[in-house]
């Protein structure tokens, strides 16, 4: 019974070490949260998906990795609409191999578009993912892309407050292509209404999307700002003229009920 006891001496200091308590030790818990709601043309989600691919194989993001403390970023690949779904799961990037092989999977395959827009949901979806992994980050960050306002769930400054207050930071990569059923739903503007109503913490910024063929770069550039081991302050890239008022936080469920009323929907 010697070698019993022994084994359970051993898990139990394998679980009150620092290490156990504490979990994997990297710089970034980064999450990538992806806009594929019904909005989003089976092209678009295609773009997406190519050009995560593209941005994790460069050298700017790979340098990035390499700036931190620990030259470790852990990260997860989820894409949302009123649901989400987990794409890839956390991995540990360290290597050019590691940013690789998770382009690959982003690549592997497509699916098909989802429902309706809640980026609060999203929000507090990402933050679970952090608070509930095995990896203890210097800093955690939620990046979240869309094409719209939050148009379902909770109220979207009530989940972001939520997740700022864990110290979590959050990022946002607005989409103002217009392409398909996206038309009708395009707030202008919606640079401001991210910055006003979903991003926040400290270095926190917003990177608007204009064309659909400088989606890979703007990718690019958010991943290398999110990575680097000192994060830029706060910023926005300003971008097209105002025609709704991009700084009420509720202007995406107003809009979908204006379509319910001229679609007649229940």
């Amino acid at each position: 019974m010697k070698w019993l006891t022994s084994a359970f001496a051993a898990l139990a200091l394998a679980l009150t070490s620092p290490a156990a308590a504490d979990g994997v030790e990297v710089d970034l818990e980064l999450v990538l949260m992806v806009d594929v709601s019904r909005s989003m043309t089976e092209r678009e989600l295609e773009i997406q998906r190519r050009g995560y691919a593209a941005a994790l194989q460069s050298e700017a993001v790979y340098q990035a990795v390499q700036s931190g403390l620990l030259q470790s970023v852990a990260m997860t690949y989820i894409e949302w609409a009123g649901t989400q779904e987990v794409i890839v799961d956390w991995r540990v990037l360290q290597t050019r191999d590691d940013l690789a092989a998770f382009a690959d999977t982003l690549t592997s395959q497509f699916n098909p578009a989802l429902r309706r827009t809640s980026i609060s949901e999203a929000i507090l979806f990402g933050a679970e993912r952090i608070n509930n992994n095995i990896y203890s980050g210097l800093r955690q960050v939620i990046d979240i892309s869309g094409d719209g306002p939050n148009n379902q769930g909770r109220g979207v400054i009530e989940a972001r407050d939520a997740v700022l207050a864990q110290g979590i930071v959050i990022n946002g990569l607005p989409l103002l292509t217009r392409e398909g059923l996206g038309q009708d739903w395009h707030l202008d503007r919606l640079d401001l209404y991210y910055e006003n109503c979903v991003i926040g913490g400290p270095g926190s910024f917003v990177i608007p999307v204009l064309e659909w063929d400088d989606f890979a770069e703007a990718v690019r550039r958010k991943l290398v700002l999110e990575m680097v081991s000192n994060p830029a302050p706060e910023q926005l890239i300003q971008a097209q003229v105002v025609e709704r008022d991009p700084t009420d936080c509720l202007i995406g469920e107003k809009i979908w009920q204006d379509r319910r009323r001229y679609w007649d929907l229940p």
